[in-house]
């Protein structure tokens, strides 16, 4: 597949929608994860954002592999490629809580007490919820820093100059 748009590489476009919405996904499955409030105010959003940013973090890698391919070997490009690998396991980790956490507590967690779990599943559920949160969205967000850090370094490094140029 070719992963340009527009006679760019794709990736240097997708990398900015995955530093923009993995972020805001992990920070909206987490309170919506442990704040009542946010759940309702977040609603359908919560499970939205995280399956969006997991596509676009498979389309960014992917994307990247293919750039990968048509750039000369550069240890700070391998070093880019190796760690960004790593953020989808994170994504889809993401995208599995919020949509879990989307359907227990608009499904399964609201249903009339007569069909409802115990209070005693309620708080295990939720606490197995709140520690995954707690796991996978810091972990996704600086595995994000990491990873686009390292590709700044990758396009940048010695690119430019530390004083202004004459013009």
């Amino acid at each position: 597949m070719d992963y340009s748009f527009n006679g760019l590489p794709l990736h240097i476009l997708i990398v900015h929608a995955v530093v923009i919405v993995m972020p805001v996904a992990a920070v909206v499955v987490l309170l919506a994860t442990v704040w009542p409030r946010a759940r309702r105010w977040f609603g359908l959003v919560t499970p939205i954002l995280g399956i969006v940013a997991a596509i676009l973090v498979y389309v960014a890698k992917e994307a990247g592999e293919w750039l990968e391919a048509r750039l000369p070997d550069s240890p700070l490009i391998q070093k880019h490629a190796d760690l960004g690998g790593t953020l989808l396991p994170w994504a889809i980790a993401l995208a599995v809580l919020s949509v879990v956490v989307y359907v227990w507590y608009r499904f399964i967690e609201r249903r009339p007490a007569d069909e409802s779990p115990s209070a005693l599943v309620r708080r295990v559920v939720a606490v197995v919820l709140a520690v995954a949160a707690v796991v996978v969205v810091p972990a996704g967000i600086v595995t994000t820093v990491i990873i686009g850090e390292s590709g700044s370094r990758a396009v940048w490094d010695g690119s430019f100059s530390d004083t202004p140029l004459d013009e």
